[in-house]
């Protein structure tokens, strides 16, 4: 049986404040748990009677279909619900010297967000700094969005330009998506270096813009012809990330 004490405790992680306070996050569905369960320590976990999924080495708490659905963020509850505490990321610009890191300038909805992450971890990125006018990568909705891929993509929250200021002192390649940059098949390309996204309305703001050593720009096909004014920044991410590994393998 659930208490209200528990149901007011995991309900409350659905606001970031007190993701921030306790350190924890919800993550609900069998696979999405059974990924997070090898890298991330798990506080409560709490499954319906239809749960087929046997968590080996987790105290399980049995709660009805109802209980399940006073606690879920979703609109159709799962059968599992586990309550995990935030791992502790140190961000150390040394180690990032001779990698391709992704940098969001205020990417605020979680959607966008929770589909760079896994985006990151199929093109081998470990490293995405964020600013912290960006999505919460451990929202509800973001969470559910990476399939996992919070165990392998370090998320970094700081001051941006901070973070940028010491990457340009060491001399690292910084790119951005603009839509007055170069295009994106005709420029070279490093295998490391910082690329920015920027946010979903205005793109990249007037200060990190002052950091770019490099503009580019997807180009719409034909050129020259009117289509869509801007691409969607998860979908810009996918692209340039692309071609970044397509070239720089």
């Amino acid at each position: 049986m659930l208490s209200k004490i528990q149901q007011k405790n995991v309900c409350a992680l659905a606001l970031k404040k007190f993701r921030d306070e306790r350190r924890c996050f919800v993550a609900e569905g069998e696979k999405l748990i059974n990924d997070l369960l090898p890298y991330m320590v798990c506080r409560q976990l709490f499954v319906t009677d239809k749960c087929t999924t046997r968590f080996a080495g987790q105290n399980t708490q049995c709660v009805s279909d109802d209980e399940m659905k006073r606690i879920s963020q979703l609109t159709t509850p799962s059968t599992a619900l586990a309550v995990f505490e935030k791992p502790t990321e140190s961000l150390h610009i040394d180690d990032l010297t001779e990698q391709l890191v992704l940098a969001l300038d205020a990417v605020q909805n979680p959607g966008n967000l929770g589909t760079i992450i896994p985006l990151a971890d199929w093109f081998g990125i470990h490293h995405i700094v964020c600013s912290h006018t960006t999505a919460d990568a451990f929202s509800p909705k973001t969470v559910q969005a990476t399939m996992g891929a919070l165990t392998r993509v370090h998320v970094h929250y700081t001051d941006l330009i901070g973070f940028l200021t010491q990457c340009r002192q060491r001399n690292m390649p910084i790119y951005g998506t603009t839509l007055d940059g170069a295009n994106l098949y005709e420029q070279p390309l490093t295998t490391q270096g910082i690329l920015i996204m920027g946010n979903e309305g205005n793109g990249i703001s007037t200060d990190v813009a002052e950091f770019i050593t490099q503009r580019l720009f997807i180009p719409n096909y034909p050129q020259g012809v009117l289509t869509s004014e801007s691409l969607n920044v998860a979908v810009a991410t996918a692209i340039v990330c692309a071609e970044f590994r397509r070239r720089c393998r």
